[in-house]
């Protein structure tokens, strides 16, 4: 059974979260942050975050079974709340800068294979076929397949584009194949994916109907990563695909591209 959240903690979260949404944080942010400190509140137990301090969250932080990236997502949910905290005036000291420095983990591109993804598009059905292609042939997020709207289509000179309403509130166009661009075309107006959160599916629930349908260990995600990797061996341009996927750093596209095997060889055969 959950432990209750102190009651204490409650109107802190509440103005901590106000001023991300003040600041522009995107709700998964939002969410995300909130969750991590719940879960610290619940834990430790302390009545406020006044009675928090630096060894106590480094104790207990590692106790946890976490993967590196779920580390530094904790720690910084805590430098940011307590950040916050003090800059505001509502507390005095900030323990989560007493916590050590987790570094990032080393970024391994891992794209859905072909035959992972060509499974999962028979099993399909046509709605979540669609959401399939628009992950995997047009590097949408999941977010961003959940918002899709006949709205956005846009017809230019060289055919069919689409506005994806991105992460952070960041707007981009990206041209549809001609294959999609007429399955969404065909749609009745309005969303792509009816549902229940403003009227489209949540993208946790896209998120969910396409990791039932992928084998194994595959994702959503890695739907994005095949795209990436494709659009840059097929190009060669990295600008393009960061434009495409909206990073805001070429280095986070980097991350994205995996290297295939017959690459490393032809580089290998290149040097001999």
């Amino acid at each position: 059974m959950t432990k209750p959240l102190p009651v204490a903690w409650v109107p802190y979260l509440d103005s901590f979260a106000t001023a991300l949404r003040a600041a522009g944080a995107p709700e998964t942010t939002v969410t995300t942050r909130l969750n991590h400190l719940r879960r610290v509140a619940r834990s430790l137990n302390t009545a406020t975050p006044e009675d928090v301090d630096g060894d106590r969250l480094t104790q207990w932080c590692g106790r946890q079974d976490w993967s590196i990236e779920t580390r530094r997502g904790y720690r910084g949910s805590l430098l940011a709340f307590y950040r916050w905290g003090v800059a505001s005036g509502r507390l005095t000291h900030n323990p989560a800068e007493k916590m050590p420095h987790v570094p990032a983990a080393k970024p391994v591109p891992k794209p859905a294979p072909d035959g992972v993804y060509f499974a999962a598009l028979i099993r399909a059905g046509s709605r979540e076929k669609l959401m399939l292609r628009l992950a995997a042939e047009c590097g949408l997020r999941r977010a961003e397949v959940a918002k899709v709207h006949t709205r956005d289509l846009i017809e230019d000179i060289g055919g069919w584009s689409l506005l994806v309403h991105g992460k952070g509130n960041k707007d981009r166009v990206i041209p549809l194949p001609d294959a999609i661009a007429a399955l969404l075309r065909r749609l009745p107006r309005g969303w792509a994916f009816p549902g229940d959160d403003n009227g489209h599916l949540s993208p946790r629930w896209v998120g969910k109907l396409l990791t039932e349908l992928l084998a194994d260990e595959w994702t959503m995600h890695k739907l994005r990563h095949r795209f990436a990797t494709r659009a840059y061996r097929g190009t060669r341009n990295i600008r393009a695909v960061q434009e495409l996927l909206g990073h805001s750093s070429v280095a986070t596209t980097q991350i994205y591209t995996a290297v295939e095997d017959d690459e490393l060889r032809a580089a290998v055969n290149a040097a001999s």
